[in-house]
């Protein structure tokens, strides 16, 4: 598992810590694991399977990152969790080929405040924050809140449609 030390360290204290899973960094045994932290750092590329990962600063609450994924034919920028954000940005303008763009809309406008507050977008947001991309690729949707999703949808059509986005589908896949 690749991931910053923060979010590596809150996995460790919290999640697999023999209290609510097993430390599979310690199982079947610590030589031969099942699961193996490899830390990164912001901006530090890592291959996997003829791809290069490299994470990108977000603005949350909590530590996170977004993911651009370069391959041979092309880019993608995953923002993660994250709000107004001027890094997310220019490695959005830097990528090379830049295929594919997907974003966080996890609130309606109504709710602004709330994904203010929460360092989240909301349609309003958004639209304010592709006007900063230089790049045209397709631009797809994630993180819509239950219940909200066909109300956000219709919401970013309204304020983003110039970038025709589009929700992000269970089991899409993107070649690249």
């Amino acid at each position: 598992m690749h991931g910053i030390k923060e979010t590596l360290d809150i996995l460790r204290e919290h999640l697999f810590n023999w209290r609510l899973w097993p430390d599979f960094t310690q199982i079947p045994d610590a030589q031969k694991p099942f699961m193996v932290f490899h830390e990164l750092a912001v901006g530090e590329t890592f291959a996997l399977n003829g791809r290069e990962f490299t994470p990108i600063p977000a603005n949350h609450t909590v530590p996170a990152v977004g993911y651009s994924v370069s391959g041979p034919r092309g880019s993608l920028i995953y923002s993660g969790d994250t709000s107004v954000n001027e890094a997310l940005w220019r490695a959005v303008n830097a990528a090379p080929n830049l295929r594919y763009l997907i974003i966080e809309t996890a609130f309606p406008n109504k709710e602004r405040g709330i994904a203010t507050a929460s360092k989240h977008l909301c349609p309003q947001m958004l639209a304010e924050e592709l006007e900063k991309m230089s790049a045209t690729p397709e631009v797809y949707i994630t993180h819509l809140k239950p219940g909200e999703g066909a109300l956000t949808m219709r919401e970013v059509s309204q304020a983003a449609g110039r970038w025709r986005p589009r929700m992000l589908e269970n089991n899409q896949v993107f070649s690249l």
